[in-house]
């Protein structure tokens, strides 16, 4: 588990993780000071263990195992500090490096704010892309999930304006691929079943509001089924995500990120998981930002983060 953005609430959410008993050994990757100070201003009595690699970390309420990496600069909650950018970036390459080399089973990430990092002069536009760059993924595959509503993106962190010219009839078809393989290894699915998002109003009123959906989601569409791959569509995405259409599909695909996602948070928000499908490794996340305002006030929600931890652990029980 990665604390994310010292400065946000993401050393609140572990140290809130910390308070209850885990069935699975966790290993919170922070920096050990940081995590101390904020225990104190939020009047939580916690123990803090050393990781030693080879030892089963804590599991026990009360007590936090912590693989202590350094920020650069002291640390005040809700206060932004670009030179502690590259603290936040080697907990995540901690983190990758530990579940490529089997020492971790999966990684849980807190809250990281793209802006400081972009601000301290390092190119970062979240944590699925450079997650996928540092484990040579061609091809990460957003999902986030609320219960049984599982939406993925065929793009993620892009402009409107740049959306359209993004698809392809090859990336539908890769991404459904993706996603296919990761519903059947990852959340147990024998025979996925996928509906697929159009682009336009009306899914582009057969041509009238667009032709992306006849030009690049059909073609991708038909090239996924033709490899054995159950998606249909496109459908309109207003329709889509009622219940009862819905309700037949073990996931969507949404073509952008705020076609999708603002369903599935309005559904679940606090309590929804973002998966990294595609990669080598397991990797969950929360559904929210750092929300600075937030930090050490006691009052930041912990549900996401300990649904993403339960969610890692069952997609490596998948695995077994």
């Amino acid at each position: 588990m990665t604390a994310g953005e010292p400065a946000g609430i993401g050393p609140d959410l572990c140290l809130a993780v910390a308070g209850t008993e885990r069935i699975w050994p966790l290993a919170c990757l922070a920096d050990r000071e940081v995590l101390g100070a904020r225990a104190r201003q939020l009047g939580i009595d916690v123990r803090l263990r050393d990781y030693q690699p080879g030892e089963a970390p804590a599991t026990a309420a009360g007590e936090l195992t912590v693989l202590h990496v350094p920020v650069a600069l002291p640390v005040v909650a809700g206060r932004l500090e670009a030179g502690n950018a590259r603290h936040v970036l080697a907990l995540i390459d901690r983190a990758v490096d530990g579940c490529r080399a089997g020492e971790f089973a999966a990684m849980v990430t807190a809250p990281v704010q793209k802006s400081i990092i972009n601000d301290a002069g390092i190119a970062f536009s979240g944590h699925t892309e450079y997650i996928a760059a540092r484990t040579a993924t061609p091809l990460p595959v957003m999902m986030l999930a609320a219960g049984t509503l599982r939406v993925a993106l065929a793009t993620t962190h892009l402009p409107l304006r740049a959306v359209s010219a993004a698809l392809s009839a090859a990336l539908i078809e890769t991404v459904l691929r993706v996603l296919h393989a990761a519903l059947r290894r990852d959340f147990g699915c024998q025979r996925p079943r996928i509906a697929v998002c159009g682009l336009n109003p009306h899914a582009g009123e057969s041509g009238h509001l667009g032709d992306e959906e006849q030009r690049v989601i059909g073609p991708g569409l038909a090239a996924a089924r033709a490899a054995g791959i159950d998606a249909t569509g496109p459908f309109p995405a207003d329709t889509l995500f009622v219940p009862q259409q819905r309700a037949g599909y073990d996931a969507i695909l949404a073509m952008y990120h705020d076609q999708g996602l603002p369903v599935l948070k309005a559904a679940g928000f606090g309590e929804a998981v973002n998966i990294t499908l595609g990669l080598p490794i397991v990797r969950t996340s929360v559904d929210h930002g750092t929300a600075l305002d937030l930090a050490g006030s006691g009052r930041a929600a912990s549900g996401s983060l300990r649904a993403a931890l339960a969610t890692a652990a069952a997609m490596v029980e998948h695995h077994a």
